[in-house]
């Protein structure tokens, strides 16, 4: 299992703009489009003061070779994220589940957006973990890669957008 902690700011924003953006169908169909991702299927599904937002893609495999050969060069990404309504301090929180379809790799977690003095921070915590004997091990830290590459690539499209 490789551990994921990254933090990530929406600076100038509020938590409220930026749950608006990030839970907003056209814009994650906008910004999977802007990671050259295909076959894009995104639904937001309110629930309370939260919603569910699923996003599944197919996306050009950013793994070096010996990984490739296992998924080859692209894969078919869902990911999903039941976002909460938001506590006492203005913070919400969901719980993340990123699958490698039809792999045995998928990174299990939570996000966070808070308040901070520069704007909002956007802070993933969770375990990628590939369930395969021997070479999982030297798969997860890749996984891990490219699952905080594509986030650090969200965030930055979303700034545009803000």
């Amino acid at each position: 299992m490789t551990k994921i902690n990254e933090s990530l700011t929406y600076t100038g924003a509020d938590v409220e703009a930026v749950y608006g953006l990030i839970s907003d169908q056209a814009f994650r169909t906008e910004s999977c489009e802007h990671q050259e991702s295909s076959d894009i299927d995104v639904t937001v599904e309110p629930d309370g003061d939260g919603c569910t937002v699923s996003v599944s893609r197919t996306q050009a495999a950013a793994m070096p070779e010996f990984v490739k050969k296992i998924t080859g060069s692209t894969v078919k990404v869902k990911q999903t994220e039941k976002w909460s309504g938001p506590d006492a301090h203005g913070t919400r929180t969901a719980d993340v589940k990123v699958s490698i379809v039809g792999q045995p790799a998928e990174m299990v977690g939570v996000a966070s957006l808070t308040k901070s003095s520069s704007g909002t921070v956007f802070e993933v915590k969770g375990d990628a973990k590939v369930s395969i004997p021997l070479l999982g091990r030297k798969i997860e830290p890749e996984v891990a890669k490219a699952i905080v590459s594509s986030l650090k690539e969200e965030v930055a499209f979303g700034m545009t957008k803000l």
